[in-house]
């Protein structure tokens, strides 16, 4: 197939971007570089640069193209800069999106991968987490996803516009070619890897009161390389629908620096802080459905599996894509 990756320079779409052309699809990367990186886009795949928030941008990149399907992950991140400064996330994510979706009606392509997030539940009714569960936002990033799945949904009830939302948990370790380098950096294992590598004396941690088995939040992790195999998967015709993306397996905030400890050979200072707001006690979901309707077999779930590749990368790139 013709896959257009918008996004395709940042820390996700880089590594589809690497398993859609090793499987021998025919890739373009769209990205304006503001937070990917030039030197994170396979040179496989055809570069085009350009901006979501420009209509003509987008409109032109798919006329000219014309591919198959498109996956989305372009989008700010953050959370909490989400809380801080929140128009830029819906003027990115929100308005890029619908430029985004009037292109791909007029192009004529019909199939959407929508990079979405667990994000868009906010505190969930139980654990594990499934696509059933009511979709409650506490953030502007996770509101700002679940208006793109709204948005989307109407793409397809009237435009014909197949929609696949993937709703990730915690995306997390490396290829040998290329890993997660964000500025500044916020996902929990890259943040403990920053210690040993010597960019920080130790490592803060934020609450050891919640009801978990040693007091600290729990999250589900999930290799990057397992994360992308499922958006190659829903490429498939006749695949719609979202589906939570997880191990089913959570691990804590001080399990997952003992795993770091293990990994690097390093002691790994740690201190507790006071709890942040707006974290919840556990996030973990239930992939059963994309085990089912995907046929989603995740191959990396091992969690000193996923730190060793993180940390490999990290020692071969020890200023990110900088060097």
């Amino acid at each position: 197939m013709k896959v257009f990756v918008a996004g395709g320079a940042g820390y996700i779409g880089s590594v589809t971007t690497e398993m859609l052309c090793d499987e021998g699809h025919d890739v373009v990367v769209f990205d304006n570089l503001e937070r990917g990186h030039q030197a994170a886009i396979d040179p496989r795949a055809k570069f085009v640069q350009g901006d979501l928030r420009y209509k003509e941008d987008i409109k032109s990149a798919l006329l000219a193209e014309r591919p198959d399907a498109v996956i989305h992950f372009a989008a700010y991140i953050e959370v909490g800069e989400s809380m801080v400064d929140p128009m830029p996330f819906y003027e990115n994510n929100v308005s890029g999106s619908l430029n985004l979706m009037h292109a791909m009606i007029q192009a004529g392509c019909k199939k959407l991968i929508f990079s979405s997030t667990c994000a868009t539940y906010g505190t969930p009714e139980r654990i594990p987490m499934d696509e059933t569960l009511p979709q409650k936002p506490e953030s502007v990033y996770g509101d700002s996803k679940l208006l793109c799945e709204h948005m989307f949904k109407w793409g397809q009830e009237i435009h014909g516009v197949e929609c696949v939302f993937l709703r990730y948990f915690n995306a997390c370790g490396a290829t040998a070619k290329y890993g997660e380098a964000h500025n500044p950096e916020s996902h929990l294992i890259p943040l403990v890897l920053q210690v040993p590598q010597g960019k920080r004396e130790k490592i803060f941690i934020f609450g050891e009161d919640y009801e978990t088995r040693d007091g600290t939040c729990v999250r589900d992790y999930i290799h990057i390389k397992d994360l992308a195999q499922a958006h190659i998967l829903a490429l498939k015709p006749g695949m719609g629908g979202a589906f939570n993306l997880g191990n089913g397996d959570g691990y804590t905030v001080k399990e997952v620096i003992d795993v770091c400890r293990e990994v690097t050979g390093h002691p790994i200072p740690a201190e507790v802080q006071p709890r942040r707001a707006g974290d919840c006690t556990a996030l973990v979901a239930d992939a059963t459905k994309a085990k089912t309707v995907l046929g989603w077999d995740p191959q990396h779930a091992d969690l000193k599996e996923i730190v060793q590749s993180a940390w490999d990368w990290h020692q071969a790139h020890p200023n990110g894509y900088e060097d």
